[in-house]
């Protein structure tokens, strides 16, 4: 797998993890603490895609 197919990957699970943060935040039982680790989960992605951007250069 090439760098710039990885990074669309990492994007479009990026973007997929945001789309699940917005629905969580619109459900007012949904749980706090899963929202705060999705959230995680999407700055780590970010980072991911930072770094290999970097290295991509």
């Amino acid at each position: 797998m090439s760098v710039s197919s990885h990074i669309a990957e990492l994007r479009k699970k990026h973007q997929a993890l945001s789309e699940e943060v917005e629905v969580a935040l619109r459900t007012p039982s949904f749980d706090d603490l899963q929202i705060a680790e999705m959230k995680k989960q999407k700055l780590r992605l970010k980072e991911e895609i930072a770094r290999l951007e970097g290295v991509a250069v």
